[in-house]
């Protein structure tokens, strides 16, 4: 942690992160209800969570699965899978945070529905979740949507993260994350929001500056074993999270939000305990946190703040959202 710098001078390039608020309904848009899609097909007249395959995947069960042999020490394997587009909402004006804490539980069934569904079908090992928000991380539609790639592969971060989680249990005898929680709640100054059964806070060792994690307090390996009250908790300490990203510079915060569930290989997960993670490029209005020498030579992050200073910077705002105050 390096927290001294956060303010020193910056005469380099910032990050344009214009925050008109578009129609609720594009004619262009191949989002947008009714609307033609790129490869043709006509999106249906959808009202709540609208869900097809992506039209410009990067995996496809239909692949090449015979690859030539790579040179020297260097090893290969066929990438195949199922990519899918996930639309949140029929409106195009309207994203997550600003979403009633009903429909992102509806959101959270449908990501559970298709947890299972493509985690059952044969050769898929991982179901990975997420969203791209913002022009700073390269979003090419600001329509409300994330995607899902279910591949024969197991993604390497959860795949660090399954395999730490089973140490830890052999060790000690102990869940890590709800070592995690434990921690995070008994300090409490990082904790953002807490109800029956979830908690949002930003960790001891977040990397950005406003990074959040969103998890249930018991443990479960994926949404799949989540009850609805759980789910609808979970919902509540998402939309409060999202809020206060929002509120924080009065503009639709970027990130990128990763559901972190567990490997559909048919391997043991119990101690694997499923969260949200969200990553924010920026850690001021408009200036980015830059991966640079420490980041991709060094291979450790070099962190501009400290996670208490942001924590409540996050605490001090209000849970209402600031368009709709």
């Amino acid at each position: 942690m390096a927290a001294h710098r956060q303010n020193r001078p910056w005469q380099g390039e910032r990050a344009v992160t214009a925050d008109t608020r578009p129609p609720a309904y594009v004619e262009d848009c191949y989002f947008c209800p009714g609307n033609v899609r790129v490869n043709g097909a006509r999106n249906p007249d959808y009202q709540s969570v609208f869900v097809f395959d992506n039209d410009h995947p990067c995996v496809g069960l239909d692949a090449p699965r015979e690859l030539a042999a790579p040179p020297g020490i260097y090893l290969n394997s066929p990438a195949t899978g199922i990519a899918r587009v996930v639309c949140y909402t029929p409106k195009h004006n309207v994203t997550l945070a600003e979403l009633p804490a009903n429909d992102i539980a509806t959101l959270l069934d449908t990501w559970r529905d298709q947890y299972l569904e493509l985690g059952a079908r044969p050769g898929i090992r991982h179901v990975l979740t997420f969203e791209n928000k913002g022009e700073v991380v390269g979003i090419s539609n600001p329509h409300a949507h994330g995607q899902i790639y279910a591949t024969n592969f197991v993604f390497k971060t959860i795949e660090t993260e399954a395999a730490a989680s089973r140490r830890y249990h052999q060790e000690h005898g102990r869940v890590l994350f709800q070592d995690i929680l434990r921690t995070e709640l008994e300090d409490g100054r990082r904790v953002l929001f807490e109800n029956g059964s979830a908690v949002a806070f930003l960790p001891y060792f977040a990397r950005y500056a406003y990074e959040c994690y969103v998890a249930p307090r018991d443990t479960h390996a994926s949404l799949a074993t989540m009850s609805a009250d759980e789910r609808r908790d979970f919902a509540a300490a998402l939309k409060a999270l999202l809020v206060r990203y929002d509120n924080l510079w009065q503009m639709s915060f970027p990130y990128v939000l990763t559901l972190h569930q567990a490997p559909t290989d048919g391997g043991d997960y119990g101690s694997f305990h499923f969260h949200i993670q969200c990553h924010p490029p920026l850690r001021k209005p408009h200036l980015l946190k830059y991966l640079a020498g420490p980041e991709v030579g060094g291979g450790n992050f070099l962190s501009d703040t400290r996670p208490e200073a942001k924590a409540a910077e996050l605490l001090a705002l209000p849970d209402v959202h600031y368009r709709h105050a």
